[in-house]
This record gives C-alpha cells, structure tokens and sequence, in this order.
C-alpha cells in the first residue's frame, strides 16, 4: 500500500471524525431549531458522502484512469437516490449496489 494512500485515508478519516464527533464535543447543549449548529448537523450527511467519495474515487483515477463505468454507475445510482428524499442510507446503499452491480457485469 502506497504512503500516498495512508495518507489519504487518514485525513480523510480525521475530516470525517470531526464533522461528526466535534460538534457533539464542543457543544453539549441542545442544538436550538434551525440555528447555526442545527445547519450543521444536518449537512454532516452530505459531507459525509463527498468525503467517502473522494476517498473512493481517487485511486480509480490515479495514476491511470481505471475501468470508469462502475465508478460512473455508482456515482450517479447514489445522486439519484439521494435527491428526492435526502436520505443518506439510501444513497449509499444504492450506490454501492449499482457499482457492485456494474462490477460484476463487466467481469
């Protein structure tokens, strides 16, 4: 495994931790409906996404573009499940399946 790599999934890893765990940390009160910190918490879903995203698409890209059309089925299985209810789970699971899917299909 690539230093590169490691170090990749490390930050992402610490980016995705403290989207998460921070906010709870730092403020131990009750979040008050529709402020600042109510926002935040709610975009913890859609950053958790893009990070997992980033983390996934890069070694498909570098150094050398690999077969694209799994990645491709994933990425827009997982928007397009994402966009009518805003469910993360759902995305996630769909976009994982579809390029499991594509995967599977191309051999």
């Amino acid at each position: 495994m690539s230093r590169d790599l490691v170090l990749l999934a490390l930050m992402v890893g610490a980016a995705n931790w403290a989207f998460r765990a921070l906010p709870t940390i730092l403020l131990r009160r009750e979040p008050q409906p529709g402020g600042i910190l109510s926002r935040f918490l709610a975009a913890t879903g859609p950053a958790a996404i893009a990070t997992l995203f980033a983390a996934s698409i890069l070694p498909q890209l570098y150094p050398a573009p690999k077969d694209l059309v799994p990645l491709a089925a994933g990425v827009t299985a997982t928007i397009l499940a994402f966009l009518p209810r805003r469910s993360v789970v759902a995305a996630t699971l769909c976009g994982a399946l579809a390029y499991g899917l594509a995967f599977a299909a191309l051999g």
